[in-house]
């Protein structure tokens, strides 16, 4: 029987939380778990832990959370833990060359892409807005790079037609669990080898920021049609109308000529607002209006009447 590895994990959303667990529950010891420092959420500002922290402490893990991994006394405790390998997934900060120097079989990270696609920040609602019809995961050795390091092992599948970034972010993160446990285990078995990324294929999927969900109603239907499904749900796709701001929730393409001026509603049914675009029609099924709740157009339009001729800014 092989010994175990003694790992230090980096993380810190929900998308990291399967591969923490795959890790608790495996033959390995999890030794610390390092993840960012508390932050304010919200409209009341609570300070807020980190969802990795709070499932590492259910489990009695040491908790790290430096304001700088480069800080001296973060990476001065970190090597007197002696560990065997790191794990990263979605940690929110570049390593630097001290740190990953630490670890005696180097430093795995789980990347939500088939590298080198979509290297960077945001390569789950990347996918979808650029209309990828396969993506996947990959795990690859890490370097000082942003996501350059060499190739362990990648997993893909493919992007539904109705694909959202909650949904691909959900099924990314258990693959992405499952392929991290197959990783280790072939690393103490001899049996993969990292292989070098061709570099100039790479893409990036930089950070997505508030307002990417800004839709310009001149763009094809389509188009907006991917931007709605993947910015849901963060920032989400939004619109103007009568003065504020309309989120965009739900909604599906409808091929058929255009009827006139871009971001014009040309037909109010029981369950959808159609609204005409650069190519074809988008009709719109969910919607949430600014300080309201989420809604089916059906229940949105008895207090919100839209008429034909509406134009959305």
């Amino acid at each position: 029987m092989r010994s175990p590895w003694e790992i230090v994990f980096f993380g810190t959303p929900v998308f990291a939380l399967p591969t923490l667990k795959v890790l608790i529950e495996g033959p390995d010891p999890v030794v610390a778990v390092v993840t960012q420092p508390d932050r304010r959420k919200g409209r009341g500002q609570k300070v807020t832990p980190a969802p990795v922290k709070e499932l590492a402490l259910r489990h009695g893990l040491t908790v790290l959370q430096p304001e700088r991994v480069k800080e001296e006394t973060f990476l001065g405790y970190v090597g007197t833990l002696q560990p065997d390998l790191f794990v990263v997934v979605a940690y929110g900060e570049i390593l630097p060359k001290d740190l990953l120097a630490i670890p005696k079989h180097g430093a795995v990270n789980v990347h939500a892409s088939l590298l080198p696609k979509y290297r960077g920040a945001a390569p789950i609602p990347w996918a979808i807005l650029r209309g990828e019809e396969v993506t996947g995961v990959t795990t690859m050795m890490m370097d000082e790079g942003m996501d350059t390091g060499d190739i362990l092992l990648q997993e893909k599948f493919s992007v539904g037609q109705k694909e959202t970034g909650a949904s691909l972010y959900e099924r990314l993160a258990s693959l992405g669990a499952s392929l991290l446990r197959e990783t280790v285990e072939g690393m103490k078995a001899g049996s993969i080898h990292p292989t070098p990324q061709d570099h100039t294929r790479a893409t990036y999927a930089p950070s997505i920021k508030k307002e990417d969900g800004s839709i310009d109603w001149k763009r094809e239907a389509r188009e907006i049609d991917r931007q709605v499904r993947a910015l849901n749900p963060w920032p989400g796709a939004f619109t103007r109308w009568e003065g504020k701001f309309l989120k965009i929730v739900k909604g599906e393409v409808r091929e058929e000529g255009s009827k006139g001026r871009s971001g014009t509603v040309s037909w109010v049914g029981a369950d959808f607002i159609s609204v005409e675009t650069g190519k074809h029609s988008f009709l719109i099924q969910e919607i949430q209006l600014e300080g309201g709740k989420r809604m089916a157009v059906r229940d949105f339009l008895p207090g919100h009447p839209v008429s034909v001729g509406t134009t959305f800014s």
